[in-house]
């Protein structure tokens, strides 16, 4: 079957935002039925935490692999199959007679999630120059970011009415929808399918040339500590907020949600300014915002200021800088490698989660019944973000981009 030519920007752009939607949705639109799972199968809550635990370890894990293969095969059959495999394993989690098979089902659909977002970052370099892909990226988060904002609103209702089964069958749903458009769509943009991406010496290969860039290693460094700053606040604002703010539980996706229109703001910022500054320059402007938003937390909450709103207001300011830092992180670490940009989008996918994995298990261990710990991680997140940008991007030759 040979590829359709390349949809309209609007209609590209669309389709990515969508498939890179697939990971947050993954788990934000279940989130409100974990309670509900431990009473459905008896199991104790660490059991439940499995089916979120098992996602991001197999997501990242696989990141390694199904890079090369999009390089070995094309992007398009990429998104084809992990979109059928993503499908398949929602229909199995829906219908899970157990917890152990949703926890299997999980793992399998992290598998097929993988696959989709891989392609469609090597996809933005195919075809994208890095600054353009920069823009393309800013805007499909715009459309990733309705995933956060509203799946745990939707994932409750879901709840409410279909207990946990519901939330996974509105994700076979959009996996078969989206499964629909790419076979209409046929999108490849790989160069040329290489023969060799698949075997073991090429793939180490592959990967020491890609860690050997100083371009890629200073751009991923500061996204992961972007995407670092945003775990942190994931995996401990619940028990910050409700636990020790008194934030009602009712409210705590309310406030979420705040945090997650900080993300959407700088994205629309990320496009101006990369129209008028270009990537290296956009991102350190967010670096800066960054450092600045965890400064005031960490200074807030050192002056024993502990309010809901001393949080969620810097944290906001936290978020809007992802917005612009993540986009330009994205296109400027893969810039360096046309005909690698698989390997590449999976070894910079598999370092953002093995520090999100690594800033979780932090927040999990130092949580002592304040807020210092979560916001002295947080304040760290944004400080390397800063520093990476300031002294390793900011230093990149003028013309590597």
């Amino acid at each position: 079957m040979h590829p359709r030519p390349l949809p309209s920007q609007r209609v590209l752009v669309t389709v990515l935002g969508f498939y890179m939607m697939l990971q947050a949705i993954s788990t934000d639109l279940y989130l409100p039925s974990l309670p509900g799972l431990a009473r459905t199968f008896g199991v104790p809550p660490a059991t439940v935490a499995l089916t979120l635990s098992v996602f991001v370890l197999v997501y990242g894990t696989m990141q390694l692999v199904l890079g090369p293969m999009s390089d070995r095969y094309g992007r398009y059959p990429a998104l084809v199959g992990g979109l059928a495999l993503y499908a398949g394993a929602s229909v199995a989690a829906a219908q899970a007679p157990s917890i152990g098979i949703l926890i299997g089902a999980r793992a399998v659909q992290a598998i097929g999630c993988c696959g989709v977002v891989v392609a469609a970052r090597a996809i933005v370099r195919d075809a994208y120059t890095p600054t353009a892909g920069a823009r393309v990226l800013a805007q499909a988060s715009s459309i990733l970011a309705m995933g956060p904002l509203f799946g745990p609103l939707l994932g409750g209702v879901l709840e409410v009415h279909y207990g946990f089964r519901g939330a996974f069958v509105v994700l076979a749903l959009v996996s078969a929808s989206l499964l629909a458009v790419t076979l209409w769509l046929r999108l490849e943009t790989a160069p040329a399918p290489d023969p060799q991406a698949l075997r073991p010496r090429a793939i180490a290969s592959n990967y020491v040339t890609v860690l050997k860039s100083r371009q890629f290693r200073v751009y991923t460094l500061a996204a992961s500590a972007s995407y670092g700053n945003l775990f942190a606040f994931i995996s401990g604002s619940s028990f910050v907020l409700i636990g020790v703010l008194g934030v009602p539980t009712t409210l705590y996706g309310v406030c979420f949600a705040f945090c997650v229109c900080g993300y959407l703001a700088g994205t629309f910022a990320c496009r101006r300014l990369l129209a008028r500054d270009g990537v290296p320059r956009a991102l350190q402007r967010g670096a800066w915002l960054a450092l600045a938003a965890s400064l005031v937390l960490c200074t807030l909450a050192a002056a024993g200021v502990h309010h809901w709103a001393a949080l969620l207001l810097p944290t906001f300011g936290i978020f809007m800088a992802h917005g612009v830092v993540f986009p330009c992180s994205q296109a400027g670490s893969v810039a360096p490698f046309p005909r690698l940009a698989g390997a590449a989008a999976g070894m910079f996918g598999f370092l953002l989660m093995a520090a999100a994995a690594a800033i979780g298990t932090l927040i999990g261990g130092t949580h002592n019944g304040t807020v210092l710990p979560l916001v002295f991680t947080m304040t760290a997140c944004g400080v390397a973000t800063f520093a990476a940008a300031r002294l390793g991007v900011a230093r990149l030759p003028v013309e590597i981009l």
